[in-house]
């Protein structure tokens, strides 16, 4: 036996040599996983997994499914669980090769998201039960877990995750370090703050687990075909363009199929560019080891120390430890033929996490290692899973990039995954792991994917603060005003690659530099500090240091004149013969109005879920700028930057299956957008252009092709901060003139620059949805409070109407409710909202109201006893939000408390600031 301490004082000095022989000693033989003798698919296996293939594979299948891990075993139970048995799961060696043989298996069941907690909860359930079903113990152990909070921003951390598990009845206690010893009395507490302790938490063995997916779903009739080498796919192009999937090619031959889903893993990426199929995903060397027996360790909880950014499973009477480094090992170059094979431990890198686990539990200091796990883990740009259809191919789907939670996650994911392929679109919000989050643009692209993996990584155990930004990969797409906005002082955001602007730093420039990895793998830390010093202000659960400075910008824009650069929004034109009808279907709004119209609209999905939320202008062929090839009526698309692929890819679906002869022109980088919002945004804007700006030659929704400042731009009056102001979309080449020009004239008027930090506050306050926090495709506008963008008293047909219509006469069981506390605390999201002393959903999103001078937030009221929640409902209870674990008097608002008669938007500025 090597005790843990003489492995940390050979990987130091001159012996690091011997610390990889004694690594080399140490690595495990790969273990044979255990299935059962018996027929899956037809197949004999013996008690390791080895076989005879009895029958060839088939000809068709309705989905394939390519790899044999967790989340293609998940994928396969839960399409034929849900009827779809013509289903065949390609492995190329055995069922659990490749990474799943080799998981911690831990399972958590809190998460700061609202989604991954029910995932969560779906996974935990599908564990506890799968034994009843199948007969096969998937090795699932309820032990519970304890995170170790050392700083109170840490205890705040999981605060919230607390308040937000009462929201799904997942029990969870805030700990002193006293009742922390004693719930576990080998942990050493010197240091601790407090803790979390979450019953609900525990292991799964992943043989088990993968063996009673897979039999559960070849008794229903689908088949699991191993070994089955995929060589590739067949995809065709149809007659609109559209490359669609029609078979898979592998070593045993050819199946043909519509549906291609790839869980392959690491091996993702390789498997899908023979489709044309960029998967954004690296490959890293991920390792934890075992140790031996540890008197006093049985039964105690899982503990997760993520300030010391380290894990301790139980593991029988051992801990298994492992954890996440500043210096991971990327695998370069990823092989073929790997299977059930290891890598060999690096002690150097390993060594981190050894004293985070010594500190934690002195116990292992005098343990000894019984065996090293290394293995390969495959990682992403925000380390979220890839999930869902590609854009580059119809039919075919991922199922992959799971960041070492793909255990954790996987009957969840599994179950969203089949409802993805089944129904067009999964059951809950799952658009955090929808590979459409990404741009096309940024998947193939080597230096964005590799920097935001290591970073993503590397702070995968940080605190998850609300405004926290990226290091990696900056500066990967600037619009045409970056650097005249850098040298006004922006301190930028990054959203999908866009520099957009946060706030204004009135005392200079700072922004991001090249990426250092955190000053690894040789790289010399960067030396100018300016950018990390203002984001390290934004490392808190309160009120950070700039708060006033954002409610500067935002009371100049109430009473004076802001300007926001909105260059990174989504610009489309959707043009051409069947552009009308297109238009009729994708737009939940009436967009048959008169050019020169712009109209707010949603788009849905067949659940009457809000896809995107976006402006719509209706455009005649010859008179506007862009297209001008284009026959009949034609429309001009803006949508929110951080949804644009995922709207876009909505819209180039909708657009493929409807077969209308119709095409979407990207003008998104080539437009800029400036957004002048304020009571003298009229004064500003009528000094530089001959347009006549008045309500009667231009109302509220409507727009002009108009000479500002010599410059032709698309003006559009409309506001998303609800002030009086226009949009002036812009050709990039003309940009940086239309600001100065904006700017200049605005200097008399008080006009100043302003980010999205004050549009997040202007915003919220006014009422307006931000889609994918208040508003979301899980919501439809029925409950989210947007029936007025839905054109139901028409007799027109669009996607998603006969979902509302349903939902109309049966009643909404979830309605959005604004609330405002006196109380001054911050309030970030995640909050549980409880109506009459229960718990009654939780806040979505939340900000200060510097008009107000008090928090504000949006969240859904549910009742529990599932019937529909209708607005006397919501005005008869009293209510309390639960902010880091304290009850704070909430206030319901039925309405925006701000301008709750929209004067100001339509340019009448007197007594406008009221409650209701």
């Amino acid at each position: 036996m090597i005790p843990v301490a003489t492995m940390l004082r050979l990987c130091t000095g001159s012996t690091r040599n011997a610390s990889r022989d004694v690594c080399q000693s140490l690595s495990w033989l790969a273990p044979k996983m255990m299935i059962p003798t018996g027929s899956l698919d037809g197949r004999k296996y013996t008690t390791d997994g080895r076989g005879e293939t009895e029958e060839a594979i088939p000809p068709t299948a309705d989905v394939v499914i390519i790899g044999g891990g967790v989340i293609g075993c998940s994928a396969l139970y839960h399409l034929a669980k849900m009827g779809m048995t013509n289903t065949v799961l390609l492995e190329k060696a055995q069922l659990t090769a490749g990474t799943t043989w080799h998981t911690a298996g831990l399972v958590w069941s809190l998460r700061p998201s609202d989604t991954e907690v029910q995932l969560l909860h779906r996974s935990i359930e599908l564990m506890e039960t799968l034994e009843e079903e199948t007969g096969v113990n998937p090795g699932w152990i309820n032990n519970g877990g304890l995170f170790i909070a050392s700083t109170k921003e840490r205890l705040d951390e999981y605060k919230r995750l607390m308040t937000l598990g009462r929201a799904f009845d997942t029990e969870a206690h805030v700990l002193t370090p006293a009742e922390t010893k004693q719930l576990y009395p080998l942990m050493n507490v010197a240091d601790v703050y407090g803790s979390l302790y979450s019953p609900a938490d525990g292991t799964i063995d992943p043989a088990g687990y993968c063996t009673a997916l897979a039999r559960a779903a070849t008794n229903l009739g689908a088949r699991v075909v191993s070994p089955c080498g995929v060589t590739g796919a067949r995809v065709e192009t149809d007659d609109y363009g559209t490359r669609r999937v029609t078979g898979v090619y592998t070593d045993r031959g050819t199946i043909r199929t519509s549906v291609i889903v790839n869980c392959a893993g690491v091996w993702a990426r390789a498997v899908g560019r023979p489709a044309g199929v960029e998967v954004p995903l690296v490959a890293m060397k991920h390792a934890y080891v075992v140790t031996e027996k540890i008197d006093g360790i049985q039964h105690m909880p899982n503990v997760r120390d993520h300030d010391a950014s380290v894990y301790l499973k139980l593991q029988g009477d051992a801990l298994c430890v492992g954890g996440y480094e500043q210096n991971p090992v990327f695998w370069e170059k990823v092989e073929d033929e790997f299977a059930f094979s290891l890598f060999e431990l690096d002690w150097d890198v390993f060594s981190s996490n050894i004293q985070g686990a010594i500190n934690r539990v002195p116990a292992i200091e005098k343990t000894g290692v019984k065996s090293t796990v290394c293995g390969p883990e495959s990682f992403t740009a925000d380390h979220k899973p890839l999930m869902g259809e590609t854009p580059e191919v119809r039919g075919y789907y991922l199922g992959c990039g799971f960041n070492s939670s793909g255990m954790m996650l996987s009957g969840g994911c599994g179950e969203q995954l089949a409802k993805w392929v089944m129904d067009g679109r999964p059951e809950l919000d799952m658009y955090s792991y929808d590979i459409r989050r990404f741009p096309v643009s940024l998947t193939a692209n080597s230096r964005w994917l590799r920097e935001r993996s290591h970073e993503a990584y590397a702070k995968n155990y940080s605190i998850v603060y609300p405004h926290d930004e990226p290091l990696a990969g900056r500066n990967m797409r600037r619009d045409a005003l970056h650097q005249v906005l850098k040298e006004a002082g922006c301190i930028f955001q990054e959203r999908h690659g866009w520099e957009r602007p946060g706030w204004f730093n009135l005392s200079g420039p700072a922004v991001p530099e090249d990426y250092d990895y955190y000053g690894q793998y040789g790289h010399q830390p960067n030396s100018a500090k300016g950018y990390i010093e203002h984001l390290k202000m934004d490392y808190t659960f309160d009120f950070p240091p700039h708060h006033r400075i954002i409610g500067n910008e935002c009371v100049a824009c109430r009473e004076k004149a802001a300007l926001f650069n909105m260059s990174y929004f989504g610009k489309y034109y959707l043009v051409g013969r069947d552009a009308p009808k297109a238009a009729d279907w994708l737009f939940s709004n009436d967009v048959r109005k008169d050019p020169g119209s712009t109209v707010y609209s949603c788009m849905l999905n067949r659940r009457g879920g809000v896809e995107a939320d976006l402006t719509v202008s209706v455009l005649s062929p010859g008179t506007d700028t862009g297209p001008h090839d284009f026959d009949g009526r034609g429309f001009y698309v803006a949508v929110g930057g951080g949804l644009a692929q995922h709207a876009l890819g909505h819209m180039q679906d909708v657009l493929a299956d409807s077969r209308l002869d119709c095409r979407l022109v990207d003008v998104s980088e080539t437009m800029a957008m400036l957004s002048v919002q304020g009571p003298r945004s009229r004064q500003i804007l009528q000094s530089l252009t001959d347009a006549d700006l008045s309500d009667a030659a231009f109302p509220f929704s409507s727009h002009k092709v108009v000479e500002v400042a010599g410059h032709g731009v698309r003006a559009m009056r409309l506001t998303f901060v609800g002030e009086l102001g226009w949009e002036l979309h812009v050709p990039s080449s003309s940009a940086v003139e239309v600001y100065q020009a904006v700017m200049e004239a605005g200097a008399q008027y008080g006009l100043i620059n302003a980010g999205y930090r004050a549009i997040d506050s202007l915003s919220i306050e006014k009422g307006y949805r931000h889609w994918h926090e208040d508003l979301r495709a899980d919501d439809t506008p029925l409950e989210s409070g947007l029936a007025f963008t839905c054109k139901l008293k028409s007799d027109v047909a669009f996607l998603g109407r006969e979902a509302l219509e349903r939902q109309k006469k049966e009643g909404v069981r979830k309605r959005i409710a604004c609330f405002t506390v006196d109380k001054h605390v911050p309030l970030h999201g995640l909050e549980a909202i409880k109506r009459d002393g229960k718990v009654a959903g939780f806040i979505r999103r939340a900000d200060y109201a510097h008009a107000l001078d008090k928090s504000i937030a949006y969240g859904y009221v549910t009742r529990d006893d599932g019937e529909a929640v209708t607005m006397d409902y919501l005005r008869s209870g009293t209510y309390q939000l639960e902010h880091m674990g304290e009850l704070v008097a909430a206030t319901l608002h039925t309405k925006s408390p701000f301008d709750p008669s929209n004067e100001r938007v339509k340019g009448r500025y007197g007594l406008s600031v009221g409650s209701q």
